[in-house]
């Protein structure tokens, strides 16, 4: 809950000296690039770790949150008429994380950094101050850091990552000091823990700060442009303050979950389920959900993966004449796992912030949307000689068309519902027994094929369509390789042109676990 304490006299001094001492330093860093030449990455990354490191000793010289959130507030404040007018350049300079090219791109860190920073003074400052302090100084240092070395000496470049190029030489820097400075940090603060972390052995500790450390790289690697400065801590903060609050979190279960979904990760790279971008939000995912949700929540979400990836690569004969068609191949990025799993994602954060029932049955209608969706496409694509349909108008179009819809692939999107909410009544899970075999079948059965419908209408009516001039084909891709490699813009046909195949999903990945849910809480069964 945000909590705003009174202001407290005596906090005047500090929140006055905090301020000027934060503008003394971008003005030193301003004038080091306008006068002395100094790189505008490394003054922004001097400011970025000096102001983490201050932020980590700044609870100490205050009684209330009241003047470190007004403190926040006036930066942020800064930072966002800076981006309009331009003040000081060493702020907006290109984000540079663990290897991005310098300047290539404006930073909105100066916003993201004082966003982050108010927030959790309004939640963390009364009961979890110790979060607070030591998710800022990892976002501030080892950030800082990384991106210095990055784009000094970084030269392998991570294929396959982001827009923005990350190379391995920033992305260890970053892994080493954040594990530095989260073991340390964990162990001076282990007086202060007073839940499920406190009393746990150095053993316990290590390999947590070791996990962590990889959260936090693999958030680096994969946000440009500044978001990283406020996902960082937000991530940091977050497990440990379930890991503190929610007793059915325990630190092992944790490890253990986020060391599988390092593993599946690592060999989703190796089977080419995913790329290195999908490998790493397949990590981040599943870390939340396996190391915090247990089987209950890692045995629905693995039958998703497992039976759609293995799908996916089946019929490649017959699929291959499709491939020039859909926007991405099998192999799957982060776009994907995103637009797949968010929902999920969110859907357990969710849970374990509330431990509301409803929730998991949610959940079960996001998953069932997917596979619906996935198995809709894929079976429809590789049975023989099928017939498609268009769902708005019901005229007959090719296989493979946005919107399109057949006997074969709406057959595949209900029995892959089905698959979701079985693998649940196979883990014998409470809530799905107490609510009903039969009627969670029914439930998530149909949540399943309905979103899949809403997936059909979608791309349908809206989702971009372009025709390529090369093959002359419509196709959901905006550009296509000319036989001497040559990049060509494809026309736009119909459709809304940021609408791609991935926000498609992630309507259908909403409507599924939207009727879930709506379903659970107009009966009040859990209330």
């Amino acid at each position: 809950m945000l909590t705003l304490q009174a202001p407290l006299p005596q906090d005047v001094p500090a929140f006055l000296l905090t301020i000027s001492l934060v503008l003394l330093f971008v003005l030193l860093a301003e004038l080091l690039t306008r006068k002395f030449s100094v790189n505008t990455l490394v003054a922004r990354k001097v400011v970025h770790l000096t102001i983490g490191v201050a932020i980590f000793f700044l609870p100490d010289y205050f009684h209330s949150n009241f003047y470190p959130a007004l403190a926040a507030l006036s930066l942020l404040v800064i930072g966002a008429l800076n981006l309009k007018f331009g003040w000081f350049r060493a702020l907006l300079a290109g984000h540079g994380g663990s290897g991005d090219r310098p300047d290539a791109v404006k930073s909105y860190g100066s916003i993201y950094f004082p966003l982050i920073f108010l927030l959790q003074i309004l939640l963390l400052w009364e009961s979890h101050k110790w979060m607070l302090q030591l998710s800022m100084l990892v976002m501030g240092a080892g950030d800082s850091l990384a991106g210095l070395v990055g784009s000094s000496v970084g030269r392998k470049h991570i294929e396959h990552l982001t827009k923005s190029p990350k190379t391995i030489e920033g992305s260890v820097t970053m892994f080493l000091s954040s594990f530095i400075l989260l073991a340390s940090g964990l162990l001076f603060f282990s007086g202060s823990f007073s839940g499920g972390l406190a009393g746990k052995p150095l053993l316990i500790v290590l390999a947590l700060a070791l996990l962590l450390a990889l959260v936090a790289t693999a958030v680096e690697a994969m946000l440009s442009h500044g978001l990283d400065n406020f996902f960082i801590p937000a991530s940091i903060s977050y497990f440990l303050y379930v890991l503190e609050s929610n007793q059915t979190v325990l630190p092992e279960g944790f490890l253990l979950g986020g060391l599988f979904a390092f593993l599946l990760a690592v060999f989703s790279i190796k089977v080419k389920f995913l790329n290195n971008s999908g490998a790493t939000a397949l990590f981040l995912l599943g870390t939340t959900v396996f190391g915090i949700g247990g089987l209950t929540w890692t045995v629905p979400l693995l039958t998703f993966y497992l039976l759609s990836s293995v799908l996916s690569k089946l019929g490649k004969k017959r699929k291959a004449k499709f491939d020039l068609v859909f926007e991405k191949g099998s192999q799957r990025d982060a776009g994907q796992v995103y637009a797949n799993g968010g929902i999920a994602w969110i859907l357990m954060i969710i849970f374990s912030l509330t431990n509301d029932p409803a929730i998991f049955f949610a959940y079960l209608g996001t998953l069932a949307a997917v596979q619906a969706d996935t198995w809709a496409t894929e079976i429809g694509t590789m049975w023989p000689n099928p017939k498609a349909w268009l769902v708005t108008t019901f005229r007959e179009v090719p296989v493979g068309t946005s919107g399109g819809v057949s006997v074969p692939g709406t057959a595949g999107a209900f029995i892959g519902s089905l698959f979701i909410c079985a693998s649940s009544v196979l883990m014998n899970v409470e809530w799905v027994m107490s609510f009903g075999v039969v009627q969670s079948l029914l439930l998530i059965g149909f949540s399943g094929l309905l979103a899949s419908l809403v997936d059909s209408f979608f791309g349908a009516t809206v989702q971009a369509q372009y025709f390529d001039p090369i093959r002359e084909k419509v196709t959901e891709r905006t550009h296509s390789v000319a036989p001497d490699g040559v990049l060509v813009e494809n026309r736009l046909l119909k459709g809304v042109p940021f609408i791609n195949n991935d926000l498609v999903n992630t309507f259908c990945a909403i409507s599924g676990s939207a009727l879930a849910y709506l379903v659970i809480e107009n009966l009040q069964f859990f209330q």
